[in-house]
């Protein structure tokens, strides 16, 4: 296993260069004191891991490890410190791989175990079955590989927040200040950073296996998310939703399979504020093509597929009118009357309970005019 070794100590470089030997399966590639030439040897060679020491000069080094994940994600590397309480103080919430100075032989041997362990898992789950990832973010956030879904464990809820929000603004340029300030906004700038820093470095290495998928780059103002080779439902929806396809008996298939992919809202199982703008865009696109459906099933007499469709929106959005109306419409035109009551007695209840209003006109009118035609 090639090693390169950064420590501003000279002393302490040459001990764990001691240590490291006598552990075997090392091969000692550099040692720098100047964290900036050991990034450059790193990213001009062929490392498996790298051992750094976390309050290095010019460039603190969970910073540095992040920038270096960048450009090789699956480096290993291992955090050293002099300072327990500062280790702690900063792993607690993390718990990124480090060892304390001086560094003994048994706590090394601990961590060879725990990296190899780590590497024979990204072997396991490294995507080689299909060209192309599909990743889903409406309702779960999955990932697929081959038809096969693919676990990531991520090490904090923000650490995955912080992906999502990425990918949300996928392809453009998040500001560091802006992401602090939804995640850390209670934190001192240092200890922000220093939490911005940790929790991308732990995005790099839980994705270190997919990295021909998700490009995380690194700018002096922020971080960016590109996706290659992934198939994104979300991307997919909007797509269909935007190129406006005559919906005709030739292309309602089209219609059905656009619409499977939303098998319930963006990112539904994650109560974020940031995305609630982007999740109601969503449920709209969404309504207004479940509806447009529906008055095609409607005009073609397709009843069943009509019906589905519309106790489907109204369990999804209680509050649309429209899909109670089309029941009721449904209903009474194959003489099922206490279901056409049923519903808008339903929909009357649930405007009334939730925004104390009454149907809309319109329907109301309808309803009124339909009672009196099927007296009974």
């Amino acid at each position: 296993m090639k090693a390169i070794l950064i420590d501003d100590e000279e002393l302490a470089l040459n001990y764990l260069e001691h240590q490291l030997l006598n552990i075997g399966d090392f091969e000692i590639v550099g040692k720098f004191t100047d964290p900036m030439i050991g990034k450059r040897e790193i990213e001009k060679k062929e490392i498996d891991i790298v051992f750094l020491d976390i309050q290095t000069p010019k460039l603190n080094g969970i910073e540095l490890a992040e920038q270096l994940l960048e450009v090789k994600p699956q480096l290993q590397i291992v955090f050293v410190t002099a300072y327990e309480r500062y280790a702690i103080k900063a792993f607690e919430l993390n718990a990124l791989d480090y060892v304390l100075k001086p560094v003994g032989k048994k706590r090394l041997q601990n961590t060879m175990k725990r990296i190899q362990s780590m590497m024979e898992e990204h072997k396991t789950f490294s995507p080689q079955k299909s060209e192309n990832l599909q990743m889903s973010l409406f309702q779960q956030v999955t990932f697929v590989d081959g038809g096969q879904e693919i676990p990531l464990r991520w090490r904090t809820a923000k650490v995955q927040q912080l992906f999502l929000y990425l990918v949300q603004h996928r392809g453009t340029t998040v500001n560091k200040t802006a992401i602090i300030e939804l995640l850390w906004p209670e934190l001192e700038p240092e200890k922000a950073n220093h939490q911005l820093y940790t929790a991308i470095y732990h995005i790099r290495k839980t994705l270190a296996p997919f990295s021909k998928y998700f490009q995380i780059s690194n700018t002096s103002e922020g971080y960016k998310v590109k996706l290659e080779q992934t198939i994104l439902d979300v991307d997919q929806f909007e797509r269909f939703f935007r190129s406006d396809l005559s919906l005709t008996a030739e292309t309602i298939d089209e219609y059905e399979q656009a619409m499977a992919l939303c098998k319930g809202d963006y990112l539904q199982e994650h109560n974020y504020i940031w995305a609630e703008s982007e999740r109601q865009r969503l449920q709209l696109q969404w309504v207004q093509t479940a509806l447009k459906m529906v008055d095609w099933y409607y005009a073609n007499d397709e009843w069943d597929k009509a019906i589905t469709l519309c106790l489907d929106i109204c369990q999804r959005y209680p509050l649309e009118e429209e899909a109670y109306f089309f029941l009721m419409k449904i209903f009474a035109d194959t003489g099922r009357h206490s279901s056409v009551h049923k519903q808008y007695d339903h929909l009357t209840s649930v405007l009334w309970n939730e925004l104390q209003e009454q149907p809309n006109p319109a329907i109301t009118e309808w309803y009124q005019l339909w009672k009196q035609k099927n007296k009974e």
